[in-house]
C-alpha cells in the first residue's frame, strides 16, 4: 500500500492528473485523502497541508487507517546550496529537524527532535536514510536525469517551522550540516515513519536559494514543482512496484 503526501493544492493537482485515484477525496479532520491504484497496488494521496504538525498527522492517518506500508513525500524545498539552481530536484538521503532542543542564554541547542532535550547531546549531523530506501533514490536518479529538465540529486534536508528568509543562516546550515535545502515537513514525517518502521521516501523541488530574491513568481515555482514532483512520483512508484 503506498501513501503518498503533499502539502498545496498545486501539488495535489498534478498527482491526481496522473493518478488513478477516485474523484472525491475522503476527509480525516484537516487532512484530504484520495484513493487509488498504481499496478494493481492500493494507494492513498493525501493533501497534508504546511508545517510539522500537518504532515506528522497526515503521515500518521495513512499509516494507522490507511494501512500504508511505503510512504513518498514530495514538494518544494529552499535551497541551502548556492550551487544548485531554482528547479532542482533534491531526494533526500539524510533528514533532521533542526528547531527542537534547549533555548538557553538566547540560543537555541538543536537536539535529535523527539528525546528530552535537557542533558542530550547537540545535534551534529542529518541521519542517513536507511540503505535499501538511498540504493532506491540512486535508481531514482538515474531514471529522472533524462526526464526532468534541471539537476537531479542525493542530499541532505533540515526540516523547521519556520520559512527562512535570513541569508546568514542560510550559510550556517548548510556549513553545519552539509544540507542542500530546508523544508517545513519532511523530518516530521522521517520520525514518524521511525516510529512505524516503514521506509519513506523524501522528493522536494528547490523553489529559491533562501533569504535571496528568486526570479520565479510564485504562480511559476509552483507549477514547476508540481510538475517536477509528478514525475518523480511516477517513476518512483514504477520502481517500488517493480520490486514487489
Amino acid at each position: 500500500m503506498f501513501g503518498i503526501l503533499c502539502a498545496t493544492v498545486e501539488e495535489i493537482a498534478a498527482l491526481r492528473a496522473r493518478l488513478d485515484v477516485d474523484a472525491e477525496p475522503e476527509r480525516h479532520g484537516p487532512t484530504r485523502v484520495w484513493r487509488g491504484r498504481f499496478e494493481g497496488e492500493p494507494l492513498a494521496l493525501a493533501q497534508a497541508g504546511i508545517g510539522k504538525v500537518n504532515a506528522a498527522a497526515a503521515a500518521t492517518l495513512l499509516l494507522s487507517v490507511f494501512g500504508a506500508t511505503r510512504l513518498i513525500f514530495c514538494g518544494v524545498a529552499g535551497g541551502l546550496d548556492p550551487e544548485l539552481p531554482v528547479g532542482a530536484v533534491l531526494l533526500a538521503d539524510r533528514l533532521a529537524i533542526h528547531d527542537y532542543g534547549v533555548m538557553a542564554n538566547g540560543r537555541l541547542t538543536s537536539t535529535e527532535s523527539g528525546l528530552v532535550p535537557l542533558g542530550a547531546p547537540e545535534l551534529a549531523f542529518l541521519s542517513p536514510v536507511p540503505a535499501a530506501v538511498r540504493e532506491t533514490l540512486r535508481r531514482l536518479a538515474e531514471v529522472l536525469a533524462g526526464q526532468v529538465e534541471a539537476p537531479v540529486r542525493l542530499g541532505g534536508i533540515v526540516t523547521a517551522d519556520y520559512f527562512l528568509n535570513c541569508a546568514e543562516t542560510r550559510e550556517a546550515l548548510h556549513a553545519r550540516f552539509a544540507a542542500q535545502a530546508i523544508d517545513m515537513e519532511s523530518g516530521a514525517v522521517n520520525q514518524v515513519a521511525q516510529a512505524w518502521d516503514v521506509p519513506l521516501y523524501v522528493i522536494r523541488t528547490l523553489s529559491d536559494l533562501a533569504g535571496e530574491e528568486s526570479h520565479l513568481t510564485y504562480p511559476q515555482m509552483a507549477q514547476m514543482a508540481a510538475h517536477n514532483s509528478a514525475l518523480c512520483v511516477l517513476d518512483l512508484l514504477a520502481i517500488l512496484a517493480a520490486m514487489d
